[in-house]
Formats: structure tokens, sequence, C-alpha cells
């Protein structure tokens, strides 16, 4: 019992620190809105690289040409002519106001030496605009407010700024469990974000760079053989000592729903990807995980065993309550806190409170199992894509559907 009380208390430390940043995060969420932006719009090019059909994938691009920015363009970019999203892309153009919005489409062709993404990437920046001093990326999945592009702009008035990003937070409006365990899942990762820009990440489906320093820091050359667009920026741009700002405003809302099988696909990859990426979050998400589940899980089959053999298990009890509640007041701070940045959303993100507080445990169990799969495997699937990432500047096409 003793060594459980060590490990219990050392899990509710942690919990404490946990929540400590959660309210942190609360807190920079409350002071960024409060901020008025600065005056800054220059001409921006926004890519949103696409391959196939997706759940709310009209209403998306749709969302893109309803921006509150003086001037921009929008890249959508995919590897095949055959590509079905390219049908609803058109179809949006079609139908957009475009007084202010110029928009294309640029078909990059089969990756041979990167990732599908990457590859379109890469397309699509050499073909932006040439007055264009802002490279937006944004992934289709997400579904930006009208003030996204502007918030994500406004940090950059600021050279020393390397990017600004947001990040996507699901929006389970409809689905199952597997749904709003991928939300309470996702959830932590957004959080993570905050004030220190030397220990923020860029996400790549809202992204801003200037197109100055993205050309300065060789990005498209440094992504050759990368899997993850992301992840390279953020090592490219803390190698040259730039912060990444967060902008709360460019939370996007990912408004769709997922099957179990395409929850465990989803978090896998999202790891597996870590693994080899960031090796450094990789290993203390695996011990914090294990450490979690190894206390928490296993207490509870102390506390049954105990009181089955009528022995004392009220100390073991009140500690795992304390560790449960812990988690449960940093996944409400964080909640409230979003519903603040997704305001459009407000009701449908507190109709999943009870998700958030119930299912964390669950949430930690996963992220146990993704990372030790991820310490087995490196091998992906990504919108219908197999890769084998050898390192994190060579990732080898394995299967490719049509």
């Amino acid at each position: 019992m003793l060594v459980f009380y060590f490990f219990a208390l050392l899990v509710a430390c942690l919990g404490i620190l946990s929540l400590r940043s959660g309210f942190s995060f609360a807190s920079y969420v409350r002071r960024e809105r409060a901020h008025s932006l600065p005056d800054f719009a220059p001409l921006a090019s926004v890519i949103a690289p696409c391959r196939g059909l997706e759940e709310g994938l009209r209403e998306n691009l749709a969302a893109l040409f309803q921006q509150d920015y003086p001037a921009y363009e929008i890249i959508f970019v995919t590897d095949r002519p055959a590509d079905p999203a390219l049908v609803v892309i058109e179809e949006v153009i079609a139908a957009a106001d475009r007084n202010h919005v110029a928009a294309s489409v640029v078909i990059a062709g089969p990756a041979s030496d990167s990732g599908q993404k990457v590859h379109n990437l890469r397309a699509a920046v050499s073909q932006m605009d040439t007055r264009s001093e802002m490279i937006v990326f944004v992934d289709t999945d997400a579904r930006p407010n009208a003030r996204w592009l502007t918030s994500l702009v406004a940090p950059l008035h600021d050279e020393a700024v390397g990017a600004a990003t947001g990040y996507r937070w699901f929006v389970p409006v409809k689905g199952g469990i597997a749904t709003h365990l991928r939300s309470v899942w996702n959830a932590s990762i957004a959080s993570a974000l905050g004030a220190r820009g030397d220990k923020n990440f860029c996400w790549g489906g809202s992204t801003a760079i200037r197109r100055s320093t993205f050309e300065k820091l060789e990005v498209a050359e440094r992504w050759c053989g990368s899997v993850s667009d992301d992840f390279t920026m953020t090592r490219v741009l803390q190698e040259a000592g730039l912060p990444i700002h967060f902008a709360p405003a460019c939370l996007v809302a990912a408004v769709d729903q997922c099957t179990a099988r395409e929850l465990f696909e989803f978090t896998n990859r999202q790891l597996k990807i870590t693994r080899v990426y960031a090796p450094h979050l990789w290993k203390p998400l695996l011990i914090g995980s294990f450490l979690f589940c190894a206390v928490f899980f296993g207490g509870l089959g102390l506390v049954i065993t105990r009181a089955i053999l009528g022995l004392d298990y009220a100390v073991a009890l009140a500690m795992l309550v304390v560790i449960y509640g812990l988690g449960a007041a940093k996944a409400y701070v964080r909640l409230r806190a979003v519903a603040i940045a997704l305001a459009a959303y407000e009701r449908e993100i507190g109709k999943s409170l009870p998700a958030h507080l119930l299912l964390w445990p669950a949430s930690a169990a996963l992220y146990l199992c993704n990372a030790v799969i991820a310490a087995f495997s490196r091998r992906i699937k990504w919108r219908g894509i197999t890769y084998d990432l050898k390192s994190p500047t060579e990732a080898v096409i394995i299967a490719r559907e049509k």
C-alpha cells in the first residue's frame, strides 16, 4: 500500500500542475481575446490542401470566402485531376462572392520524395501571387470564423514573431462515444498552447507566416522527405530562435463524427508522427500516461479487491477521488475557455461537458495505447496513402488508394 500511496501522491502532484496549466491556458485565452488587433492586413495567400471528400467539406470551404479581410487569394491544391473534392471546390468558387478574393486550383501530381500533403504545399507555394506577403495554411476539415484570417495574420505585424497559429477543436455535434472521446483526447493538445512562444508549435491546419521568413528559412526545402509539415516548420522556427504566437481566436471548429476505427487510426497516426518528429514529446507522454493508468486503474482494482476482502480502502479511494477531481477540474476550466474562443459553438461545446468530465481517464488510457503502438510501428495511413516513416527526413509511400 505504501508503494501505491507514493505513486498516487506523485500523480496527484502532477494533476495539480496540470490544473495550474489549465488555469494559465484559460487566462491567456481571455487576455488575448480582450486585446484589440493591430491594423495589419497585407495581401495574403491562403493555401488549402485537399484530398477526397469529407463531412462538411462544402461548408468548410465556403467559410474561407467569408473572411473579414481586405484582400487575399485562396489556392486549393490536390494531387490528381480526378479528385472528387474538385467538384465541390469548383461549385464553392462559382457560388462565392469574389470581389476581394481570387481563387485558383493547383494540381500537384503524386508525391515521390515527401508526404503528399507536403508535396502539395510546396507546389501551391510556387504558384502564389508575387505580391503576396503572407502565407497562410488551412486544413479542409476546419471551419474558420469570419475573423480567422485577420486574427491569424495580425500578430505578424511584429517581425520578431516567426509564425502565428491556431488549433483544431473537435465539436461533437453528432456521433457516439468515439466522436466524444476524440474531442477529449484532442483537447489536451490544444491546452498545451499558450503564452510561451518558444514552447508553442505550428498546427498545419491554421498557421500564418511571413513570406520573407518562409523563404529566408528555406521551409519548402526543409520539407523535402517529410510527411509532417507542421512539426518540420516548428523545428525550423525553433532553430532560428523565432517564437510562435498562439492566437486563441484562431481555434477552429472541426464539425464531424468518427467511428471507433477512425478514432484509433487518427490517434495512432498522431502519436506515430510525434514519435518520429518529436521524440522529446513522445517519451514523457508514454511515461506520464503509463504512470497515471497504473495508479488510477490499478488503484480502482485495489480498492475493489480490498472492499471484497473486508479490508480498509478509504485512504486509497480518497486519493483516487482527488486525482479524478483534479483532471475533471482542468477539463472544465479548459472547456469554458474554449467556449469563449469558439463563441459560435458555445451551446454545442457546453453539451460536450459531461463527456470531458467523464472520459478524460479513458483518454489517458488511449494515449498510453497510442504511445506504445508508436514505439513499435512507424507505418501510417493518411488520406488514403500509406507511409513508412523512416526518419524525420525520409517518408516512403507504401500504397496509394485511387
